[in-house]
């Protein structure tokens, strides 16, 4: 991953924006057969701004290793913590986030197919288009700015 924080979050949010938004997109015009495809977007706003918060708690966890990286296994890690801590404040607290209520309850079946899928071309594209598309991105602390 990169090793600054204001590269973290940049990349977190061109990669939520250009892979993460179109796929909830799918899921918000319910082109899955899904129901409640309003609240998608706004899962995926809170997962943001959720990760944004998280990238701290990496960033620390980055500096004790040796190599101070942030291997691909690790990506996946904090895919599933992230997840499992949106499920736990969203069904397990259930606490009430704004624009993420139903009249049926939450549908945990489809936001898990909603996130795996916006998780896995996220990792797709942060281990592939981008080391193309930006080559330098790695050697410059992933900042653009």
């Amino acid at each position: 991953m990169t090793p600054t924080l204001l590269g973290r979050w940049q990349t977190r949010l061109l990669l939520m924006g250009i892979v993460g938004g179109p796929i909830t997109l799918l899921f918000c015009l319910g082109l899955f057969g899904n129901d409640s495809g309003a609240i998608y977007m706004s899962i995926l706003v809170y997962i943001t701004l959720f990760g944004l918060g998280w990238d701290g708690v990496y960033m620390t966890v980055q500096s004790y290793r040796w190599d101070q990286d942030w291997p691909a296994a690790f990506q996946w890690l904090g895919a599933l913590w992230e997840g499992f801590f949106f499920l736990l404040i969203r069904v397990i607290f259930d606490l009430e986030l704004p624009f993420t209520d139903v009249d049926a309850g939450f549908p945990v079946g489809w936001f898990l197919l909603h996130y795996s899928l916006v998780w896995v071309g996220i990792f797709i594209a942060s281990q592939s288009f981008m080391r193309i598309l930006f080559p330098r991105w790695r050697f410059q602390g992933g900042q653009w700015f």
